[in-house]
């Protein structure tokens, strides 16, 4: 098995970085290892308009360390009450890189998403019409519907009638979380991808909840069974192109994480190239992992991939804890911090 592996730079088509002082904390960790990210826009308020998106990018652009070529991809948050010409008029001007949907209430900062969904069809029609993508949290927040089974009950509900009504439009099902997920996307594609977050290839819930409540590991879809784990492994690591790299790393500060109410969301910045490396060295899939993490992504997006390259290496290193936040005691917590990681990047 391969000791050292060289790959075009990849892309996180799904990141959190936040605003503010936890900006500036955990953008280097991208910067360092990715050529572009999807920045989410579930700010606080959201990031709705085009000039709201200008401003955000501008502080995103602050943040990053002198000399990285890194470039952030904006996103529109989708509320029942988007403007399609604003959003048409971002994605022309090359603020927009695609427009994102939370359905009301499915997960962090998502208050302001999604409640009637035949409200937001002009703007899809819109997308349709000037090919624009389409990001989705593909998950059912109906109270009624179990936490386990909401990815699930969203394909059906409200995914499948999407592509029928809208079949020239790119959709992406973000953060992919069960075997259900991964064959209907297989089913839909090239309409269709998915992202795939480090965590979902790596855990299921019985190590979330079989040995003690482990908050850190909460996040949004939640972590499934492994007969799921096992299915996303086999998609992410089987060269088909409608799967990609998303990291979906999303830090809080830690005072809210460990909460008696925690909010959902894993920052793995700092450790999700190595954890990739791992589960495709695992499956003995280490020839299709630039495929994964560098060209499925861009091949959706219909963007060139990056020319740079990053080198990993088969050592171990200890993952840093927690980082520091500015402000009074405030740090997020790194997954698998304090952990031997098997892969290390070595240049990027």
């Amino acid at each position: 098995m391969a000791e050292r592996i060289t790959i075009k730079k990849p892309d996180d088509w799904h990141l959190h970085v936040r605003d503010g002082a936890m900006l500036k904390a955990v953008l280097p960790f991208t910067a360092a290892h990715f050529g572009r990210a999807i920045c989410m826009p579930n700010l606080v308020p959201p990031v709705v308009t085009a000039k709201e998106a200008v401003a955000y990018h501008e502080r995103v652009r602050a943040a990053i360390p002198e000399g990285s070529k890194f470039q952030p991809l904006m996103t529109s948050y989708l509320t029942d009450n988007t403007d399609p010409n604003d959003i048409e008029a971002g994605f022309r001007d090359g603020v927009f890189t695609a427009v994102k949907l939370y359905p009301a209430h499915a997960t962090t900062n998502s208050t302001y998403g999604v409640t009637d969904f035949k409200k937001i069809n002009p703007v899809l029609a819109r997308m349709e019409k000037i090919g624009m993508p389409f990001l989705i949290h593909g998950e059912e927040a109906d109270p009624d519907t179990d936490i386990f089974d909401r990815e699930a009950v969203f394909i059906e509900r409200r995914l499948q009638p999407m592509l029928k009504n809208f079949p020239g439009l790119r959709i992406v099902l973000e953060h992919v979380s069960s075997r259900e997920g991964v064959d209907f996307v297989r089913a839909h594609a090239p309409q269709l991808g998915a992202t795939i977050t480090p965590y979902h290839l790596m855990l299921t819930r019985t190590d979330w909840l079989g040995y003690g409540n482990r908050p850190y590991m909460y996040c949004m879809p939640v972590i499934k069974r492994r007969e799921d784990r096992d299915a996303i492994r086999r998609a992410a690591t089987s060269g088909e192109t409608c799967f990609f790299l998303g990291t979906d790393s999303a830090p809080h500060p830690v005072s809210r994480k460990l909460n008696t109410v925690g909010v959902p969301g894993i920052f793995n910045s700092p450790v999700a190239i190595s954890l990739y490396a791992q589960v495709f060295a695992e499956e003995n899939a280490l020839d299709r992992l630039e495929a994964f993490t560098s060209l499925n992504g861009p091949k959706h997006y219909r963007l060139p991939p990056n020319t740079e390259t990053i080198t990993l290496e088969r050592t171990g290193w200890t993952a840093p804890e927690e980082v520091e936040v500015d402000g009074p005691d405030e740090r997020a917590l790194i997954h698998r911090g304090g952990e031997t990681i098997q892969w290390k990047v070595v240049a990027a």
